[in-house]
């Protein structure tokens, strides 16, 4: 084998073995491997959630035709809660 191709084989292994072990990192790193991140997870969902819901009734009271009166009624009822 000649020196050249010996290099070649050399950069071409450690490049093979950078990479892989890049991959592992990366699969290590990935969310829900662990207790505290599903729970951080199922409460990022539940916070999404009340957002929503929170949009949706704001949503409502704005395309209301109640008037203005209604509207600050319904606006401090929600300041309420």
């Amino acid at each position: 084998m000649s020196p050249y191709a010996m290099v070649v084989l050399i950069v071409l292994i450690a490049t093979i073995g950078k990479v892989l072990s890049g991959r592992h990192a990366a699969h290590a790193r990935t969310p829900g491997s662990d207790p505290q991140s599903i729970e951080a997870l199922r409460a990022a969902t539940d916070e999404i959630r009340q957002l929503k819901e929170r949009v949706s009734v704001l949503e409502r009271v704005v395309t209301d035709n109640h008037g203005s009166i209604g509207l600050d009624r319904e606006i401090e009822r929600l300041r309420d809660r």
